[in-house]
């Protein structure tokens, strides 16, 4: 990545060509119902410039919710009735999340959907964080907020696909540990998509 222009960089990464990206992209014997409802989402993927030169800021939800407790996620979910569309959707999220104002950020695009293993339809939406910013996690959905250096989601080699047994089927994923972070599912896979892009 240049040095020169990062966001020109990602803007080009984000432009390129790909496939898209789901929860089962690397589970190709899986049968879907046909017919199935999937529910709109979209998150944020942040950047900042820190000690390390762009970073991606994450967060690791609560471990008191119900739904995916404790894991390494972007601010991020359900596009509601009253939002204009998963743009609208991500930066409201995140402002709830983490306290990001939505005037503080440059979208930079979007990708198409990826369908999760819990229903979503999950648009990513990326976008730099232009102003200094200090996160105020929300208490009841966010333990944590931390930032990964970009050059580490960006490199290829630091991703890794490992599996589990989830619903009495073996399921494989990316991960893309760092530090004491196991950034796994989704998150890494949208990543994994980013830095193929910009490897390209």
């Amino acid at each position: 990545m240049t040095a020169l222009d990062p966001p020109a960089v990602l803007r080009a990464a984000l432009e390129r060509p790909g496939r898209e990206t789901s929860d089962y992209d690397l589970n190709p014997g899986t049968v879907l119902p046909a017919g199935r409802v999937l529910r709109p989402a979209a998150v944020l993927v942040p950047l900042t410039v820190g000690p390390h030169g762009y970073e991606v800021i994450l967060t690791k939800r609560s471990s008191r919710l119900k739904h995916h407790p404790g894991q390494i996620a972007f601010p991020g979910g359900k596009v509601d009735d009253t939002d204009a569309g998963p743009v609208e959707a991500a930066l409201r999220e995140a402002r709830e999340e983490i306290g990001l104002p939505a005037g503080s950020v440059d979208i930079l695009g979007t990708w198409s959907a990826h369908e999760t293993v819990t229903g979503f339809l999950m648009t990513p939406v990326f976008g730099i964080v232009r102003d200094d910013f200090r996160p105020i996690p929300e208490a009841g959905e966010v333990d944590e907020v931390f930032s990964v250096p970009l050059g580490h989601v960006a490199d290829p080699a630091r991703f890794r696909i490992e599996g589990r047994l989830w619903r009495g089927q073996f399921r494989r994923y990316y991960v893309v540990p760092y530090g004491p972070y196991y950034i796994w599912g989704a998150t890494a896979r949208i990543l994994r998509a980013l830095a193929d892009r910009m490897a390209a």
